[in-house]
């Protein structure tokens, strides 16, 4: 256990559900937090064993061949941590590798018994809680309730993230001193941050299409695309683009990145921003805040 004078002034935690989930959402907010001098927390749900291998001198590695993609996306992983600069992150089950990737509802990987979704929600929290209450962080990052886009992965870690934050603050449960996560939020993206990318709508596509035989998705009609008045806040972390996409390129099974565009499956492709928007769903807003009313810290109003 360590000591609270021993830990940064500042720490956020950010809980996700497979390796690369964590860049494609928060990379440039990771980064940006490190470069200020935060404590930066990442713990990862499952190793992604299930995963789309999008490159083809790769797919030996998948669930249907060699079934080593969990153990090769562990290399991603800390390929990409490097990159951020990060380098608190931990797999939720540790070493024993003890939650497998659910892959999607209804197929046979998520009826493994093994498998996260079928985790025992408050066993898995557990976990979570000795990392909150030795970390102490003053602000969680995870997925809202319906996991980003409905992967069961996502949903599970939505749920062990709230729960152990609720449980952390018990001083009534387990073992080591409660500790109340001050600020929670969850990753979206805004409806006009996804319309202004694609003013540009022709040339984009074109570009999609050549490069990656991209068949367009309804990106406005996705779940984690949200309405502009329930996004509260925004990480402006331009300057370390490069540092994401750097971040992004590592994860070389999962994406296909050409300049400042990915493609992470069939049917959906974007421009990488550094840009990065959230919901606040625990702690008071604070300032500094931009035109449209929106956070630009997600530390603001927090204290030791």
């Amino acid at each position: 256990m360590r000591n609270f004078d021993q830990l940064p002034s500042r720490r956020i935690l950010f809980v996700h559900a497979h390796p690369d989930d964590e860049t494609i959402n928060n990379g440039a907010t990771m980064a940006g937090y490190v470069a200020q001098g935060a404590g930066v927390t990442l713990i990862t749900c499952t190793r992604g064993e299930e995963g789309e291998v999008l490159v083809p001198e790769l797919l030996h590695h998948s669930a249907k061949q060699e079934n080593t993609l969990g153990k090769y996306r562990e290399g991603e992983l800390a390929d990409a941590m490097k990159e951020l600069g990060v380098t608190d992150f931990h797999f939720l089950g540790g070493t024993e590798r003890k939650y497998r990737d659910s892959g999607m509802m209804g197929t046979a990987p998520n009826e493994n018994p093994e498998c996260f979704w079928k985790a025992d929600l408050d066993e898995a929290a557990t976990r979570l809680v000795r990392v909150i209450r030795e970390g102490k962080p003053q602000v969680l990052v995870s997925y809202d309730d319906h996991g980003g886009y409905g992967h069961p992965d996502h949903i599970k870690a939505h749920q062990i993230a709230m729960r152990a934050a609720e449980l952390a603050a018990d001083s009534g449960y387990g073992e080591g001193e409660p500790w109340e996560i001050a600020k929670i939020y969850w990753s979206a993206i805004p409806r006009s941050a996804i319309q202004n990318s694609l003013t540009s709508t022709n040339f984009f596509l074109r570009v999609l299409i050549k490069l990656f035989n991209y068949v367009p998705s309804n990106w406005v009609a996705l779940p984690f695309v949200k309405a502009d008045s329930v996004v509260t806040t925004k990480f402006d972390g331009e300057k370390f683009l490069s540092q994401k996409l750097a971040a992004l390129r590592a994860h070389k099974t999962q994406l296909i990145i050409h300049g400042d565009l990915f493609k992470f499956s069939d049917r959906l492709a974007t421009r990488v921003t550094g840009t990065e928007y959230y919901i606040r769903v625990k702690g008071a807003p604070s300032a500094p805040f931009d035109k449209s009313g929106r956070e630009l810290d997600l530390f603001a109003g927090v204290t030791e």
